[in-house]
Parts: C-alpha cells; sequence; structure tokens
C-alpha cells in the first residue's frame, strides 16, 4: 500500500478549470498529493450548471476538499478568483477542526478591495466592456477573446465566475484565521500597494511578496511557487507521518 502524501488544494481564478494549474503539476506531484478544484459548468464538470452564488461555491469547494482529504498536513492554495474563495473554504475546514497548515493566495489583495460605488459589475457589462476588462488582467490573449467560438464558450463561465465574486451572499471582510497566510502579487497589478491587507484575515504568523508580473504572473515564476509551497510545508509540519 502507497504511503499517503501531503495534500496541495488549488483554487483557479475566475475562468479556471482543474486543468488550470496543469504547469506546476511536473514540479510538485512526486512529492505531493496535487488536486485542482473545479466548479461546475468547466473542465471535467462541463455538463454541470454553473453556479452564481458565492455560498454555493464554497459548499461545493468544501466538499471536494472533504472527499479528497486523507491523514496528512495540507495547505490551500488560491489565485485571483482562488484567494478569496480559498480564505472562507479555510475557514470552513478550521470550524471542521481540520484546518490547512496555511493559506498561500496570489493575485488578489484581500476581501478589503472594492471597485468605485458606481462601477458596474463585470457580470452585467456588455461584451465589449466585459473583453476589456478580460485584457486589461491579462492571461487571455486578444486573439482569443476576438474568436467567436472561444468567447461563446468561456462568456458564460467568466460571466458567473464574476457573479460569484461580485455579489455579497457570503461576505468574507470578518473572517479571522489561525493559520499562516502567505501572499504574493505581482508588480504590475492594480492594488499590488495593498497587499498587507491579508494580514487582517489572520491571527498567526503572515507573510507578503510581490514578484514580477502582471495579474497572471504565477505563470513566469512556476518553480518559485512551488519553492514557497515547499517552504510553507517545512515551517508549519504537522503531521509526523508527513513526508
Amino acid at each position: 500500500m502507497s504511503k499517503q502524501k501531503k495534500q496541495v488544494f488549488l483554487l483557479p481564478f475566475a475562468g479556471g478549470s482543474s486543468y488550470s494549474f496543469n504547469y506546476l503539476r511536473d514540479l510538485l506531484s512526486g512529492d505531493f498529493d496535487f488536486i485542482t478544484l473545479e466548479l461546475p459548468g468547466r473542465g471535467k464538470r462541463n455538463s454541470e450548471r454553473l453556479l452564481k452564488s458565492k455560498k454555493e461555491a464554497i459548499q461545493d469547494y468544501v466538499a471536494q476538499v472533504l472527499n479528497k482529504r486523507n491523514d496528512c498536513d495540507y495547505l490551500i492554495y488560491g489565485h485571483s478568483m482562488g484567494a478569496i474563495l480559498g480564505l472562507t473554504v479555510a475557514s470552513y475546514m478550521s470550524n471542521r477542526l481540520d484546518p490547512p497548515i496555511a493559506l498561500i493566495v496570489s493575485g488578489n489583495s484581500g476581501p478589503k478591495e472594492k471597485g468605485g460605488d458606481d462601477a458596474t459589475p463585470k457580470y452585467l457589462l456588455d461584451d465589449l466592456r466585459f473583453k476589456k476588462e478580460l485584457i486589461k488582467l491579462g492571461g487571455i490573449p486578444t486573439d482569443f477573446l476576438e474568436n467567436l467560438e472561444f468567447y461563446k464558450y468561456f462568456e458564460p463561465i467568466l460571466r458567473a465566475d464574476f457573479c460569484i465574486l461580485e455579489t455579497n451572499d457570503l461576505p468574507e471582510n470578518d473572517i479571522i484565521l489561525d493559520i499562516p497566510i502567505y501572499a504574493i502579487m505581482g508588480d504590475l497589478e492594480d492594488h499590488v500597494d495593498e497587499i498587507i491587507n491579508w494580514n487582517d484575515h489572520t491571527s498567526a504568523d503572515f507573510e507578503h511578496e510581490v514578484w514580477k508580473g502582471n495579474h497572471f504572473f504565477i505563470q513566469e515564476h512556476p518553480k518559485r511557487l512551488c519553492e514557497m509551497i515547499n517552504k510553507v510545508f517545512k515551517i508549519n509540519r504537522r503531521c509526523k507521518t508527513s513526508l
């Protein structure tokens, strides 16, 4: 019988799927149980109904974590949308007395980040303005957005995910974890100067770093990200049976 591995649960950005972190798999899967969570309506769950409620999304993610958990240490890592949802997933798991050893977040300055009071939510923008917002975020080539077939497939997924982020049926501003939070942002991202906001959401240690790049800077630093994950496990090790 093979020995159980430490677990890394990865939560993707808006529009992401179980394939979103494949570029990290070869660097991590040998030492860890590499598990990318996936919401309905995309990837391997393409036939399922899209969720548009943060509460439903959190419940779905928590159910996936519970279904995959073993007896070893685990951490939660989320990028962008995954960072925000990861905070609440970590809180739910802590309340179930099975907290992660740490939360790693990237591409997001925390729940306190807000647009202007009069800003139209992204999920309600017309196609032209919606595409401009996506281009601004980066990660999706302009040619892809101009491809009708590509856009027709991803538009409802992206709008559903932005709806999850921009509705407030499960606010996370008051969440304070008792596990460390490690935050990373790209130096070209909006609100990078507000990364310290994450410190308000933990009573334990907090570390933050700014790396070179735009919103999808992590794709330029896969080895560095994996080194951070390894470091976090070494610093916060609990389970004596973990490798």
